[in-house]
């Protein structure tokens, strides 16, 4: 196990204690995320990408509004509309304009996003696993207790 103050080469400690965990949650966070992102590039998808098929995904064949698409992104990042062009032109996604209400545009998850998404699966969980399985259970499940209680307490308005 690598202290952080070793992996960043940094000679004096931190601020205190609130800084350091700050700095890990930052620090982990980006090496995961460059994991998931290599195994997604030979997929051709980007992990915003990712993200918004698996929405799509659980919305299922009714689709979901347009709008509430960037409402359940993980993480809040480029343009929602450009990144459902680029699913669209590469036949991942569509919008569907609701027939009742013309202003109201939904998006939806095509059978070959579907077919991608299956054949992901078993590399995500395996990365998932290789990644989180060197922590017990019980340890994971304070992490995430944790997490949550530190979100709870974040400003949003900062």
């Amino acid at each position: 196990m690598r202290k952080l103050r070793v992996e960043l080469k940094q000679r004096k400690p931190f601020r205190n204690l609130r800084e350091e965990a700050m700095l890990n949650i930052w620090r982990t966070g980006d090496v995961l995320a460059e994991r998931l992102d290599l195994l997604l590039k030979s997929y051709n998808l980007s992990r915003g990408q990712y993200n918004v098929l698996r929405i799509l995904r659980g919305a299922g064949d009714e689709g979901i509004p347009f709008g509430e698409v960037s409402e359940r992104l993980l993480t809040r990042g480029p343009d929602v509309t450009r990144m459902m062009d680029r699913l669209a032109r590469g036949g991942l996604a569509e919008r569907v304009r609701v027939a009742r209400d013309r202003r109201v545009i939904l998006a939806k998850i095509t059978p070959r996003a579907l077919g991608l998404l299956a054949e992901l699966e078993g590399p995500v969980a395996r990365l998932t696993d290789r990644i989180m399985g060197q922590v017990p259970d019980a340890r994971l499940k304070s992490l995430i207790k944790c997490l949550e209680e530190l979100r709870a307490g974040i400003d949003s308005t900062l």
